[in-house]
């Protein structure tokens, strides 16, 4: 904990890019069956779009394959449709009662494509903490209770936690694309 109030209010919005960024890397596929990968499909369900998991429950089969049985089986077309629709890469293919997604192999150049993406989330993810960074420094400006050192004093604390962030997501990031382009 830190003696300034706006450094811990700082670090917990860290915490949440952070959170947000694994929750991102969760969806990159591995080539390997995750059900995280269907974290972010949303299906219009009797017209309000729902989590995936809130309606069907997701089992991996097989090693490479995911399978989605709804609870209730009238939802398997707009699961199917929901799937189709969230650009998974993979084409679901449905028996009239699940829903099985089989997660190809993945090749060189799609392996460079999925650590490209995990970079991408990596670098929003230090967007959004270096804008936490400019709104605790606006913050600290505009508190007239501080004195210009003890400004400063918060200031650099608030620059430490940005770099300590900045390291755990390239340390994320780099375990993810490693993850990826391992064969």
């Amino acid at each position: 904990m830190s003696s300034y109030p706006i450094v811990d209010s700082s670090r917990e919005r860290m915490d949440k890019a952070l959170e947000h960024l694994q929750e991102e890397l969760n969806t990159v596929r591995t080539g390997m069956a995750n059900p995280n990968m269907l974290d972010k499909v949303m299906v219009e369900y009797y017209g309000t779009p729902t989590p995936l998991k809130q309606i069907a429950s997701i089992s991996i089969s097989e090693g490479r394959v995911l399978v989605i049985k709804p609870y209730d089986p009238s939802s398997l077309k707009d699961i199917e449709k929901a799937c189709n629709k969230a650009d998974l890469g993979i084409a679901p293919q449905n028996d009239g009662k699940v829903i099985r997604l089989a997660v190809p192999q993945l090749t060189g150049e799609t392996r460079k494509e999925m650590a490209k993406k995990a970079s991408r989330f990596g670098e929003d993810a230090k967007v959004a903490i270096r804008n936490v960074r400019r709104d605790a420094n606006t913050a600290i400006k505009k508190d007239a209770a501080m004195d210009e050192d003890v400004q400063k004093d918060a200031q650099d604390e608030i620059q430490k936690l940005t770099d300590e962030y900045g390291k755990k997501i390239d340390a994320m990031v780099k375990a993810k694309s490693e993850e990826v382009l391992k064969v």
